[in-house]
């Protein structure tokens, strides 16, 4: 077989390989190679197949959002009907575990514990202040302010079950006027499982494009087998496209794998297409490949790729891209950075195609952005391989 067609052979010089015209047997070769090196690695496996899953467990399970059985008490000083009715409406709520006390000093101490977050006092003349005329407060909620949404929650909540409570009674004093009903679109029952899923598949497609590729990469030139490919008739485009492609058909699969999950064992809706889906993540995977193959091409060591891979890559796709906390409330100077992030647009996307469905309107920004984040990382990548060529 000739040592052209597959990519080995004697080195040319960098104006010849410049000449060189692209040959797709030798790019056939080099994935080939690629794809046998890294199904023989347990670490790619690992980081490809097992860490998606436990991820999206985790993110699934063990991480929510949502408030329910938060631990408070209700402090009943008085003993009329009324009273003893507003206490177990508050014990009958699936969002509240109860604590009864008869003094707030029995549940004092419990909140300065953290066993309790917050306690609700029914005061001894709440009888009279609640057929009173003039508006008063009924009853007294403390909460713990160190955790803030939790208080806010339980502050909130509380006052609904009081004027819930009101309201059944039937009083005309009493009941109020606007009967509200919210309607939420999009996840009409508030599970942060949906929201969370969703932008947990950005994680993961970030871990195998960037985190990955860097890795693998940079060991090769650690190694010194990237000199030697490199030495080869391939041109730089040929061994840039052999390396990725195997890594873009590993974040495709996991796209495929942890959509399934997400749907099938996790409840998680896809209400858009799955064309709409696997178009969003392979653009994705442009700028995360791009950016691991930047790093890789910089560093050239393992250890040094992983922690900017991690603090470039991951870090930012977690904590500034809208998966867990508000892209609004950060502060101007973070949320401009925030645009330069391709996480962000993927986050949104995902969230958008299963919770809504194939709203190009949306997606087709999105994807602009991505694509020209990613020509970015690779034309200085490519750039940086180039110069590595030269003696």
């Amino acid at each position: 077989m000739n040592n052209e067609a597959i990519g080995i052979g004697s080195a040319a010089a960098p104006g010849e390989r410049a000449s060189r015209k692209f040959d797709w047997q030798r790019l056939l070769a080099l994935v080939r190679k690629e794809s046998l090196q890294a199904m023989r690695d347990p670490s790619t496996i690992l980081i490809a197949f097992v860490l998606p899953v436990v991820l999206l467990f985790l993110f699934a399970y063990a991480v929510s959002l949502d408030v329910r059985e938060v631990r408070i008490g209700v402090v009943l000083e008085a003993d009329g009907a009324a009273a003893q009715e507003l206490a177990a409406a508050f014990a009958g709520t699936r969002y509240l575990k109860v604590t009864a006390a008869r003094d707030r000093r029995e549940v004092a101490d419990q909140v300065v514990s953290g066993k309790l977050r917050g306690f609700v006092v029914i005061p001894q003349d709440f009888e009279r202040r609640l057929a009173s005329q003039v508006p008063q407060s009924l009853v007294q909620v403390i909460t713990d302010g160190s955790l803030p949404n939790t208080a806010i929650f339980v502050a909130n909540y509380s006052q609904g079950i009081v004027q819930s409570w009101l309201a059944a009674r039937g009083g005309a004093a009493c009941a109020s006027a606007i009967n509200l009903e919210p309607r939420y679109w999009f996840n009409a029952e508030l599970e942060s499982r949906r929201a969370l899923v969703p932008g947990a598949i950005a994680i993961v497609m970030t871990i195998i494009g960037t985190l990955l590729t860097a890795l693998v990469i940079a060991r090769e030139w650690e190694r010194g087998t990237m000199e030697a490919v490199l030495s080869t008739p391939a041109s730089v485009l040929e061994i840039l496209i052999g390396k990725l492609l195997p890594y873009f058909a590993l974040g495709m699969v996991a796209t495929v794998g942890s959509a399934a999950l997400a749907t099938l064992v996790f409840e998680v809706p896809l209400r858009g297409s799955l064309l709409a889906l696997l178009t969003l993540s392979a653009v994705f995977l442009i700028p995360a490949l791009g950016q691991g193959l930047l790093i890789s091409a910089v560093t050239r060591n393992q250890f040094l790729a992983s922690q900017i891979a991690l603090f470039s890559g991951f870090l930012p796709a977690f904590l500034l891209s809208g998966f867990l906390f508000e892209i609004d409330a950060m502060p101007s100077w973070i949320q401009a950075i925030t645009y330069v992030i391709p996480a962000r647009y993927f986050v949104r996307s995902l969230q958008t195609v299963f919770l809504s469905g194939d709203v190009w309107p949306v997606f087709l920004p999105d994807l602009a952005a991505m694509t020209v984040i990613g020509l970015f990382f690779f034309v200085i990548a490519t750039s940086k391989t180039r110069k590595n060529l030269e003696p």
